[in-house]
């Protein structure tokens, strides 16, 4: 076979030199991803599989370019995406319920390696069809050229040709046993004690075969009972020789051998409990059947190992990943058909670049918003813009805006478009998230506290080229505090350089942080807000100084307690 093949993959490339660092539950929660991808799939195996590539990341440029390529390929050609699900679907089901799970070969009976036989063929069949999908397809990634010719190599290297052979001739065989013939032994009670395989036939039993004979030869026609159940005229004892079996059981076994076509099939799965030792019939008569087809079973196990090498597990393994471009290319196969526009993000090198991002939105809206009347809004990160001291109205799109760029990121470092005219980016190392607690993370601590606790250990993992997104960060203590804690918090994230969205009420920090006087001590931090026009709110950002200096007015909105609202 030559040297070792990679593995396949087209999510995780060149695996020996780039790590992957796993995001948060509470980020993806944060950040809404969890709930958009119920809706990307609804099969929660899915869903799970989605969110865990999508909170996968590097910030190597060229994963996040090679993912795109391969998104791209497969939603510009929905004929692959097709085929590829109705053939990996085939090969998920042998994969989970095949006997190529089993972890070895010894002890398998002839039935094992019937069925092992029939995945082989299953499984080059499935090759073959992969092959020439992807043959002639036009495609550009990287990716799924470099898929293609693992999946060539795997057809043309792996012997295929003398397997498919090999595999004729062994069928020919095996579809010609149709039933077997059990002999038991009885004691002078005529009860049997011992089950044993007699013959192996080509054709099935009928009314005139050997059991009808059997009982004209002990009894007359008009004593044999007309149902199966047992009258009680006999007495059933288990017989305590090797390889003896509970009366009971020898006569199931009769009457499932005479009424199955496919015997093998009865024996092998049949329903028995473990505790009465009756599934060691089972064994004993396949080991039976194994020693009668000696010469087919030593044909099947040298075939079995001389393509040891041909895996459906590797395969198989290919089916998540595919799964998971191909759901989102059919999630915005149907956002685009709605009027949502989206665009192919461009992974940068320079980190000086940060971010471009135009006309960019939540991707929550395409849940409850149209298309016409969803605000698309344009920022940048840059050396002169890396924290954004974000104000405005109270439901007027702060924390919309807020969770947008981190879907941006997150969506385009895993290969797939963004809610964008364009987006091009240096891909983060990590994407944290430092929102309100749940009340019940709080109980220790308090809500100051575990502000706190959570900010420093998110602050510990940022480098300068992450993306820290605080929303109403310090804000449950007193402004005079809480202004405080920001400052500085503010201060130590422009010192380790990352990018930062700092969604807040306090109005006053954002005028003083970014005041002439503080240039060059918060050099990078910029007052953004969100317009209101009017009494109407536009959603709109805007690089300016905030609208007012209210900070307990706009928590007084916030919980419904200003004047207005108390009396409306």
């Amino acid at each position: 076979m030559g040297a070792e093949r990679a593995k396949l993959t087209i999510l995780f490339p060149d695996q020996d030199r780039i790590e992957y660092r796993a995001m948060s539950d509470e980020t993806m929660h944060d950040l809404g991803l969890d709930a958009l991808c119920q809706k990307v799939t609804a099969e929660p195996r899915e869903q799970a599989m989605i969110l865990q590539v999508l909170r996968s990341l590097s910030p190597d440029p060229g994963v996040a370019r090679y993912r795109a390529e391969v998104f791209d390929d497969l939603y510009h050609h929905p004929e692959i995406r097709e085929k590829l699900l109705s053939l990996l679907d085939h090969v998920k089901f042998l994969n989970d319920f095949g006997a190529t799970r089993r972890s070895s070969e010894e002890g398998i009976g002839v039935w094992d390696l019937i069925h092992r036989l029939d995945e082989l063929r299953d499984y080059i069949a499935t090759v073959e069809a992969m092959e020439e999908c992807l043959r002639d397809a036009g495609l550009r990634s990287a990716g799924l050229r470099q898929l293609r010719e693992d999946i060539h190599a795997i057809w043309e290297n792996s012997g295929f040709e003398g397997l498919k052979k090999d595999i004729a001739a062994l069928q020919a065989t095996t579809n010609s046993v149709k039933s077997v013939t059990v002999g038991l032994n009885l004691n002078e009670r005529f009860e049997p004690v011992q089950a044993g395989l007699v013959s192996v036939n080509s054709r099935p039993f009928t009314r005139s075969g050997l059991l009808q004979h059997f009982a004209e030869a002990l009894t007359r026609k008009d004593q044999i009972q007309p149902t199966e159940e047992w009258n009680g005229s006999m007495s059933w004892q288990p017989a305590d020789s090797a390889g003896s079996i509970v009366g009971e059981k020898a006569r199931e076994l009769v009457r499932t051998t005479v009424r199955m076509r496919n015997p093998l099939l009865a024996m092998t799965m049949a329903n028995v409990p473990d505790a009465d030792g009756a599934r060691d019939l089972t064994r004993t008569m396949d080991s039976a059947l194994t020693h009668l087809l000696s010469s087919l079973v030593r044909k099947l196990r040298e075939v079995l190992n001389r393509y040891a090498a041909i895996s459906i597990r590797e395969v198989a393994d290919l089916i998540p990943e595919l799964v998971y471009y191909i759901r989102w290319a059919e999630y915005w196969e149907k956002r685009e058909k709605e009027g949502w526009t989206f665009c192919r993000p461009e992974a940068l090198d320079e980190p000086e670049a940060g971010m471009t991002a135009q006309g960019f939105y939540n991707l929550k809206l395409t849940l409850v918003e149209s298309p016409e009347t969803t605000v698309r809004n344009d920022l940048s990160f840059d050396g002169e813009h890396r924290i954004y001291l974000l104000t405005g109205a109270n439901r007027g799109g702060k924390t919309t805006v807020t969770q947008a760029v981190g879907q941006l990121f997150l969506l385009a470092q895993g290969g797939l478009y963004v809610p964008a005219k364009r987006f091009a980016y240096v891909p983060a190392d990590c994407v944290l998230t430092h929102f309100p607690a749940d009340e019940d993370r709080t109980l220790d601590l308090g809500r100051l506290g575990e502000e706190c606790r959570r900010f420093r250990e998110q602050f510990g993992q940022c480098t300068d080229r992450s993306l820290m997104l605080l929303n109403e960060s310090f804000s449950t203590t007193s402004f005079e505090e809480g202004y405080y804690i920001a400052t500085d918090a503010v201060k130590a994230l422009l010192r380790r350089g990352s990018r930062c969205i700092y969604n807040t009420h306090m109005h006053k920090l954002a005028m003083d942080l970014t005041a002439p006087e503080h240039a060059g001590e918060f050099a990078g931090a910029c007052s953004l807000t969100v317009r209101s026009e009017g009494h109407q709110r536009s959603f709109r950002l805007e690089l300016a100084p905030p609208e007012g200096s209210s900070y307990a007015r706009d928590i007084a909105e916030k919980y419904g307690v200003t004047y207005e609202q108390l009396m409306a």
